[in-house]
């Protein structure tokens, strides 16, 4: 993949891949999300993500809405625990209004109080929407226990009493703490010379500083095993197993990806659909998910099923985690799973979107992005003493921790 970069003198990241598509995908990526929230603000980040559409110096909601939906394109954001961004799909006629309205949106926000006070019954909505969805809810509360007392375990949503006193204070605050510019990446995916690009960029971001003071996250170092069970008015049991994982840089991050889609992943061959749906007809659903931070990592193991079922579900699925302990791959075995992720990165590539945000939250995390062929090596170079190494490192039955809604 060909990138074509750029350091602006504030310290904005300028990343390009030059395609030949008629349509154009670019985003501005802030490396703030939940975990930088102070106890007061939960939830601030995601609610930046709502409302920072709601108005700038020189426009309203539906000025700034229609600036590039009239044009056809799609705007649009999302928040994490570590980042926010700010992408659109367009026309590669449209790379200036683009970036002029991403400017405008980043460094002119208003937030007027009407528009938040509105936006808090949406947001609101999209809590209790959640907390009607017990199979989605359990992965936060999961994640919340595992990272007790650290801002990693905070749900991103926040909730209705931390929601219901934010003001355009805590806004402007949290936005002036942590949207440094030297965090901040903008990646275009599109058919556009660099050069054009690169003087569009200056034109709109180049004399804006910097703002505020950087503020260093607290690590996380203090996990301690649980299982736990909650009463739940649910028709199905839901149950994650899992345990903290390597961190986004962690030299085996790659390898415990393709033990955990060999375990779990989203495919109908997996070891746990094959357990667990085809051959014993247990669950409709279950997964495995590998989630890495910055400087920590979480893997999680869910299924739901019918209450008379849990206790068989849970013993299969603890063979299974046996096995991939005890049992070697053979050779032959360890070269299909190995085929079937890298088929699977392969069909991923074909997404432009996609590869435009993977892009962005590597540059965040490392300030640099891994080709793929980079990655279909480090899986090649994978062997299968190394994935019993790691499988007995994260699936150690004394650190495995477990959280059941029943």
């Amino acid at each position: 993949m060909e990138l074509q970069t750029l350091v602006l003198p504030n310290g904005i990241r300028l990343v390009h891949h030059p395609i030949q598509n008629q349509v154009a995908h670019c985003g501005i990526f802030i490396h703030a999300g939940s975990r930088d929230e102070t106890k007061p603000e939960h939830g601030i980040a995601h609610f930046i993500e709502h409302t920072i559409f709601k108005g700038t110096e020189k426009r309203n909601v539906f000025q700034v809405l229609n600036r590039l939906e009239n044009v056809g394109a799609d705007l649009n954001a999302y928040t994490t625990k570590e980042e926010t961004c700010i992408y659109a799909s367009f026309l590669c006629e449209f790379y200036d209004r683009t970036l002029e309205l991403f400017q405008d949106i980043f460094f002119h926000p208003t937030f007027p109080e009407k528009e938040l006070e509105r936006e808090k019954q949406v947001v609101m909505d999209e809590i209790r929407s959640y907390q009607d969805t017990p199979d989605e809810q359990i992965f936060d509360d999961f994640e919340d226990l595992v990272f007790a007392g650290h801002p990693l375990g905070k749900n991103i949503l926040g909730t209705a009493k931390s929601l219901k006193k934010m003001n355009q204070g805590d806004v402007l605050n949290f936005i002036h703490r942590n949207y440094r510019l030297n965090e901040v990446v903008i990646v275009s995916v599109g058919r556009i010379d660099f050069r054009k690009l690169v003087k569009l960029v200056n034109k709109y971001f180049c004399d804006h500083p910097d703002r505020g003071q950087s503020h260093p996250r607290i690590a996380f170092n203090d996990y301690q095993p649980f299982n736990k069970s909650i009463r739940r008015k649910t028709s199905q049991v839901h149950c994650i197993i899992g345990a903290p994982a390597f961190r986004y840089s962690h030299e085996r991050r790659i390898p415990l990806a393709l033990l955990n889609n060999m375990l779990g992943g989203p495919v109908m061959n997996s070891r746990l659909s094959l357990a667990l749906r085809e051959r014993n007809g247990l669950t409709y659903h279950s997964e495995s998910n590998y989630s890495a931070y910055s400087d920590a990592g979480i893997l999680q193991i869910y299924f739901g099923t019918d209450p008379v079922h849990y206790e068989k579900t849970l013993t299969i699925l603890h063979k299974e985690l046996t096995r991939l302990r005890e049992e070697k791959l053979s050779r032959g075995q360890l070269h299909l799973v190995k085929k079937q992720i890298i088929g699977q990165l392969a069909i991923a590539q074909e997404s432009n979107l996609a590869n435009m945000l993977a892009i962005g939250k590597s540059y965040l995390l490392q300030n640099r992005f891994e080709p793929i062929e980079a990655i279909i090596a480090r899986i090649q170079a994978t062997t299968a003493e190394e994935l019993i190494e790691i499988a007995n490192e994260i699936f150690n039955p004394q650190i495995l921790s477990s959280l059941t809604f029943r």
